[in-house]
Parts: structure tokens; sequence; C-alpha cells
């Protein structure tokens, strides 16, 4: 079963792959994300969470979780390693 370190992994991952190609922020939504595991086995609260744990200040929330939809997040770039 995919876990939340696995989210938080690829989070992490296409953050750094943005910053290398010189974004100063990504937008990026709790089912893209989700799918780019290619599992179903991880559940979508795992991703969210993942998602949450990496906000910080800059950080935009577009849609929250309450939505049904999951959520979105416009991260700052580039990040702090």
């Amino acid at each position: 079963m995919v876990s939340i370190d696995h989210f938080a992994h690829e989070l992490r991952t296409q953050l750094r792959s943005a910053a290398a190609q010189g974004a100063t922020n990504i937008l990026i939504s709790s089912s893209e994300l989700w799918r780019s595991i290619r599992t179903e086995s991880g559940s979508m609260d795992a991703c969210c969470e993942a998602m949450q744990e990496e906000i910080k200040h800059g950080d935009i929330i577009v849609q929250g979780k309450g939505s049904g939809e999951g959520i979105i997040v416009r991260y700052k770039g580039p990040r702090n390693a």
C-alpha cells in the first residue's frame, strides 16, 4: 500500500523538477499527484495529507479539501532543501 511518505517523496520530486526548470511556483492538485504514483492502493486522504504537510509560508491553497475534489496548492519555489 502506498503511504503518505510515497506521496511526499513524489511531491518533493515534482517541486525540485519545477525549480530546476526555473519555475517560481508550481500548481499541484491532489488528484494529479495521486495518479502520478500509478497505483490503486494509495488513499486520496494520504495524498492530501502529504500535500498539506509540505505547505510553507507563501504557498497558496487554491482549493481546500472540503470541496470533495481533493486539494490544489500553488507551491512557491524554489524550495529549501
